[in-house]
């Protein structure tokens, strides 16, 4: 019998705060950590991005017995949100049973640039991840998901089957990247950056923001789930090869993804479809026919970039642990920046609060190479 996976704690750090509560009730009040800047480093084009206060994430770590000293900003991120997870949890994370998995696009990126204090090995994902491992006394060689959007939602599919593998019995599942010149510019040459506040799935929509946040969940196996218990049904990685940075203009990926999650419930069992939603012309565009293929147009979507920014490592573990709260709060959290549809097939969001009663949600993500992924969250029984 396969076994059933269960959420058992969660964390969020960003700039809306420092715990998966703080975020969600800054989130459901609509505050967005977004901001508007003129440059950064050899950036001189105007961007709008979500940014961790450094002074503020130290204090946090120092709180913890983190020791700022020995660790990259990546790193501490990393940390912040994965001790307070472990604790919640109750786990022992310096058991071999127990399996890292570090969601992350870029890593130690500031250590690319000028002369910096740490090991230049550092920059190399795997190292870097180990920092996390190693904090917790843990034997096992983390595992690595580095897969451009999708990394944070195929780090839980990987998680998922470590632990039905047999080989581990739980994962702690973290993410986070750091926003720097080198990947603003980058984007920036693909003019996929607004500089104002991005517009998810409206007809004015113009491209758009990066955001900094870490986030953890940690998933165990079970063999029931209790009521008012998350439970990670099914996950499912779809790629249509379409361009190195353009989704397919048909959906095929995020469609094939939709339709694996529908194996295990039915559009009246969602509360919500939680969307990637960048507010970039032809990723929104992509995601509505995706949704209208598979017969989704009419469940409630909703998006959280207008609050975060592309958190990048950490996107696919903040909007799922976004998605569980809004959830038990029978809510369907605003998709802001929206005002009026821009996509050629409709789908159902709002800029304002709405009421649900949905146990499941859908997490679908798509990214750079064609790659999309879909999870399966449900709350079991009463809450």
């Amino acid at each position: 019998m396969e076994r059933l996976i269960q959420c058992m704690a969660d964390n969020v750090v960003s700039p809306l705060g420092l715990d998966s509560a703080a975020n969600y009730e800054s989130v459901k009040a609509g505050k967005s950590g977004l901001s508007r800047y003129g440059s950064m480093g050899n950036v001189r084009t105007p961007f709008t991005l979500s940014r961790m206060d450094r002074g503020v994430l130290d204090d946090a770590c120092r709180s913890l017995g983190i020791p700022t000293d020995r660790y990259t900003f990546f790193e501490k991120m990393l940390l912040a949100s994965s001790v307070q997870a472990v604790e919640n949890a109750g786990i022992d994370a310096s058991s071999p049973r127990v399996l890292f998995v570090v969601s992350t696009t870029k890593g130690n990126v500031s250590l690319l640039g000028e002369a910096q204090d740490f090991p230049r090995e550092r920059v190399l994902l795997g190292v870097a991840a180990r920092q996390v491992s190693d904090y917790f006394g843990n034997p096992n060689s983390p595992l690595v998901v580095c897969n451009a959007c999708i990394s944070g939602v195929c780090a839980q599919i990987e998680a998922m089957r470590a632990i039905r593998s047999g080989r581990y019995d739980c994962a702690v599942v973290v993410g986070a990247d750091e926003q720097s010149p080198f990947i603003i510019s980058g984007f920036l040459s693909f003019k996929a950056i607004s500089d104002d506040f991005c517009r998810p799935f409206d007809s004015e929509r113009r491209g758009l923001n990066l955001g900094e946040c870490a986030a953890t969940v940690v998933l165990k196996a079970a063999d029931s789930v209790p009521d008012g218990c998350w439970q990670l049904v099914a996950g499912a990685i779809r790629n249509d090869a379409n361009h190195i940075s353009g989704p397919s203009r048909t959906g095929e990926g995020s469609y094939l993804a939709l339709k694996e999650m529908l194996r295990f419930c039915t559009p009246d069992d969602l509360a919500f479809v939680n969307v990637h939603g960048t507010a970039t012309a032809y990723n929104d565009e992509m995601e509505s026919i995706a949704l209208s293929r598979a017969g989704l147009s009419d469940v409630p979507v909703t998006g959280l970039k207008g609050y975060y920014g592309h958190t990048m490592g950490a996107a696919g573990i903040m909007e799922s642990v976004l998605s569980m709260y809004a959830v038990k709060d029978h809510t369907v959290l605003a998709t802001r920046g929206f005002a009026r549809q821009g996509t050629s097939c409709p789908v159902s969001v709002s800029p304002e609060l709405r009421r649900t009663d949905g146990r499941q949600f859908i997490k679908l993500l798509s990214g750079f190479g064609g790659c999309n992924a879909a999870l399966l969250y449900r709350l079991n029984g009463l809450w």
